[in-house]
């Protein structure tokens, strides 16, 4: 367990779960420390990002190719969906950046350690500078998307009501969701690549599973296992407040939410106790 002292910091084998209080409020200090590290973090991450590319912040707007596709086999009667009550391009556009930015979300926790691996193992620093950086460069990506998504939504003569200034809101859910997921896997990531082997796959499947480019089912197991998963509702939730002021999924969405926060700082204790380990064996 680490300790604060006037002469520095005392490393002690106790477990830092024997005292869970100090172990939350050591967590929180870590977490108000770190957001001067995680800014910088983030302006050297992007940077680095678009040095090099030809299109630049263009590359942000990948989903809309997606989109497109899904709206052309649409439009040419690959298949037919129905029931989107807003304009399907509006429906595939929101669930394919949304989506996106779910998928980008999980990735990031992974990215962050993989990345900064080195820096682990030499530096003493708050290790939630790493997280708080990946998630900025999540939001900033999406707030990039959210322009795209605004003009489609004045494009398509989508009336404004005064829900649609909670999307915003709930969107932040959406990426909390895939942080939280993420999280967990990262320490694994970060030991086994087999993780970042099986991910594109697994998040192609569990795409279709989710109502990204066509709406719920009404029956049948799709119907089942669609409710079941939990991107579901957060994701039609930000849709829905976004396109029309409302959310006819509410009670679900407050469930994935609420779950969500306690799972995520169960993720986060798992983080801060593995993180030791984690330096223990990527220096051996």
């Amino acid at each position: 367990m680490k300790q604060s002292s006037p002469e520095g910091v005392i490393y002690t084998p106790e477990s830092q779960l024997r005292s869970p209080g100090r172990l939350i409020g050591t967590m929180g200090r870590d977490l108000i420390a770190s957001r001067e590290l995680a800014w910088r973090l983030v302006v050297r991450d992007l940077r680095a990002r678009y040095r090099q590319t030809a299109f630049g912040f263009l590359w942000a707007f990948l989903p809309v190719l997606t989109a497109l596709v899904f709206q052309l086999l649409n439009q040419s009667q690959v298949f037919e969906v129905r029931d989107t009550r807003i304009p399907y391009p509006l429906f595939v556009m929101f669930g394919t950046i949304l989506w996106q930015t779910f998928v980008d979300s999980l990735n990031a926790p992974i990215r962050a350690l993989t990345k900064n691996k080195s820096m682990l193992a030499k530096v003493n620093f708050p290790r939630e500078a790493l997280i708080l950086g990946a998630v900025g460069e999540v939001l900033f990506d999406l707030g990039i998307r959210a322009v795209l998504l605004v003009g489609f939504t004045v494009w398509y003569g989508v009336e404004p009501q005064l829900g649609m200034v909670l999307a915003p809101f709930a969107a932040l859910l959406l990426v909390l969701l895939g942080m939280m997921i993420g999280l967990f896997l990262a320490p694994f990531a970060l030991l086994y690549e087999d993780v970042t082997l099986a991910l594109p796959p697994i998040m192609t499947v569990w795409m279709f599973l989710t109502p990204v480019v066509f709406p719920v089912p009404a029956s049948g197991l799709l119907s089942r296992v669609m409710h079941l998963n939990p991107a579901t509702s957060i994701l039609a939730g930000v849709r829905d407040l976004a396109t029309t002021g409302g959310m006819p999924g509410l009670s679900s969405f407050l469930v994935v939410s609420g779950t969500t926060f306690v799972a995520l700082m169960g993720v986060w204790v798992i983080y801060r106790l593995s993180i030791p380990i984690l330096i223990e064996r990527i220096t051996a």
